[in-house]
């Protein structure tokens, strides 16, 4: 999942919708119900967060579509995860970022499956990268790896250059910027850059 989160985006328009639906754009035998969460004892976490769309219906809708969810800890959904996704959004407000962001899932899974008519893979972890400064040619990125499970630490706990989301994910991100740029801002990060 990626998109591009600025300070127009923060206007609010629309309230929360809270109501998972299964993607419309999917056969009937394929989508995801929410009943497949019940009693599972995990969350449907966003992958694009609801509080990112409130400037449109269909966008707040969309992100309740099951294909922008995934089963996650609870105390990780509603704490660490939650603070990055308000952090991403207090940076949208100085400046645009561009965030993409997902399930990790690895070889041998952690915490195998839920549901009942679908297999849903229960994630090990869960990656966001933001890349800023485009607009003002000052661009930097950061990445994050959260484990899918509970804690309340402070974000440098989760920090990664770029490079290392990369090697765990298997993605190239920002794969368009030009090369210079690109090598430049996906070896380092600097927390501080970010607060």
């Amino acid at each position: 999942m990626a998109w591009k989160l600025d300070a127009t985006d923060l206007v609010e328009q629309v309230g929360r919708s809270n109501k998972f639906l299964p993607d419309p754009y999917l056969d009937a035998t394929t989508a995801v119900t929410t009943d497949e969460y019940k009693a599972s004892g995990w969350d449907r976490g966003h992958m694009c967060p609801a509080g990112d769309n409130k400037w449109s219906w269909k966008a707040m809708t969309e992100s309740f579509y099951m294909t922008n969810i995934c089963p996650q800890n609870r105390s990780l959904n509603s704490g660490d995860w939650n603070e990055l996704e308000m952090a991403c959004r207090k940076w949208a407000a100085v400046e645009p970022v561009y965030i993409a962001c997902g399930p990790i899932l690895y070889d041998t899974p952690k915490y195998g499956y839920i549901g009942v008519q679908h297999k849903i893979r229960i994630p090990d972890a869960f990656f966001k990268v933001v890349l800023t400064g485009l607009e003002n040619g000052n661009p930097k990125a950061i990445g994050f790896v959260y484990k899918n499970e509970a804690g309340n630490n402070p974000r440098d706990k989760y920090v990664n250059s770029i490079d290392q989301v990369e090697r765990i994910t298997g993605y190239d991100f920002f794969s368009a910027l030009p090369d210079d740029i690109e090598e430049r801002i996906e070896q380092t990060y600097n927390l501080n850059d970010w607060r």
